[in-house]
C-alpha cells in the first residue's frame, strides 16, 4: 500500500507541476484547440483520480470500518496484498490532508455553481428590464435569438435549457449578413460544446487551489481555447476572413487591435484567423487524443495493481 501511495503522489505531482508548464509553451494547442482542451481535461482528471484513489486507500488503512466496507466483496488474498493492517503516521497525515482537499474542492465547486446561477439570474433580470415584454420563463417564449436595442455592436450567449443567443441592433446594423452568420455560429459553437461547464470547473479549481500550476493554467487556457475553438467553428462555416472581419467590427469600440493585456486575446484571435496556422494531420490528432485518454487510467492501474496480482 505504501508503494501505491508513493506512486500516486509522483503521478499527481508530475501531472500538476511540470507537464502543464510544458503544455503552455507548446505551439500545437493554437492549431488544435479542441484537442488541447481534451488534453487539459485529461490532466485534471489524472490529478483528481490520484487524489481520490489515494484518499480511499489511506482511509482504508487508517479506519477499520472503511477497510471493511471497501474490501468487503474482495477475497482475503486481495486484502492481504494491500497490507492495510499497519498505517504509518505519514499515511494518516496524508489521508487527513486529502480529505480536507476533497472537502475544499467540493465546497469550491458548489460555490461556483451557486455563483453561476446567481449571475445567470441577474443577467435574465437585466434582460427583462431591457425587454419588459419578455415572459417570465425567458427564453422559452421568444425562440433561440433575442434582439436588444443597443447602439454598440455585441452578441453573446446565455447558458440555459435551451441556450439563449442575444444580439444587439448595433451589431445588426454594422455587420453584413455573412459576418452576422459567423458571429452567431461562433456563439452556437459555445452552446453546443457546453463550454460553460468547462469554464465553471476551471474557475472553481483555480479559485480553490491558486498555487497549483495545473489548475491555474487550466483556467487561463480554458478561457483562451474555448474562444479559439468557437472561432474555428465559425470559420469552417463562413470562412476565416469573414470571421476575422466580424470579430473586428464587433469589438472595434473595445480596442480590439490595442496592445492592452485585456484585449490581447482578441488581437491573437484576429491574427490567427487572418493567418491560419497549419493544422495537425488526422493521424497525429488521433494519436494525441488517444494518448491523453490513456493518462487518467494510470492512477487506476496503480491502485488496482496489488489486487489484480493477488487474484488466482
Amino acid at each position: 500500500m505504501t508503494y501505491c501511495l508513493l506512486l500516486l503522489s509522483v503521478v499527481a505531482v508530475t501531472a500538476a507541476v511540470p507537464v502543464p508548464r510544458l503544455l503552455t509553451r507548446a505551439k500545437w494547442p493554437e492549431r488544435e484547440p479542441v484537442v488541447a482542451l481534451w488534453v487539459w481535461q485529461c490532466l485534471v482528471a489524472t490529478v483528481l483520480l490520484c487524489c481520490l484513489t489515494a484518499l480511499a486507500l489511506g482511509a482504508a488503512a487508517v479506519f477499520g470500518t472503511v477497510r471493511a466496507q471497501l474490501f468487503a466483496p474482495a477475497p482475503p488474498a486481495v486484502t492481504a496484498a494491500y497490507d492495510l493492517s499497519h498505517a504509518s503516521p505519514w499515511t494518516t497525515v496524508l489521508t487527513v490532508l486529502l480529505a480536507c482537499g476533497a472537502a475544499w474542492t467540493t465546497a469550491m465547486l458548489a460555490r461556483e455553481l451557486v455563483e453561476a446561477r446567481r449571475r445567470r439570474a441577474g443577467a435574465r433580470a437585466h434582460l427583462r428590464d431591457r425587454a419588459p415584454d419578455l415572459p417570465a420563463g425567458l427564453p422559452e417564449g421568444r425562440g433561440p435569438l433575442l434582439v436588444l436595442e443597443e447602439e454598440y455592436p455585441d452578441a453573446w450567449w446565455m447558458p440555459g435549457s435551451p441556450p439563449q443567443l442575444i444580439v444587439t441592433t448595433g451589431a445588426l446594423q454594422r455587420l453584413t449578413d455573412h459576418q452576422l452568420d459567423a458571429v452567431l455560429t461562433h456563439e452556437r459553437g459555445h452552446a453546443r460544446a457546453r463550454h460553460d461547464w468547462l469554464l465553471h470547473l476551471s474557475a472553481a479549481l483555480a479559485a480553490g487551489f491558486p498555487r497549483v500550476p495545473l489548475f491555474a493554467h487550466f483556467c487561463e487556457q480554458t478561457h483562451r481555447l474555448v474562444e479559439l475553438s468557437a472561432d474555428d467553428t465559425a470559420s469552417r462555416r463562413c470562412g476565416h476572413l469573414t470571421t476575422a472581419l466580424a470579430l473586428i467590427e464587433l469589438n472595434q469600440h473595445r480596442g480590439v487591435l490595442s496592445c492592452s493585456s485585456s484585449h490581447r486575446l482578441l488581437g491573437e484571435r484576429v491574427d490567427r484567423l487572418l493567418e491560419p496556422p497549419p493544422r495537425l494531420d488526422r493521424r497525429h490528432r488521433a494519436l494525441t487524443t488517444a494518448a491523453a485518454a490513456v493518462v487518467p487510467l494510470v492512477p487506476l492501474l496503480i491502485t488496482f495493481a496489488p489486487g489484480l496480482t493477488a487474484l488466482p
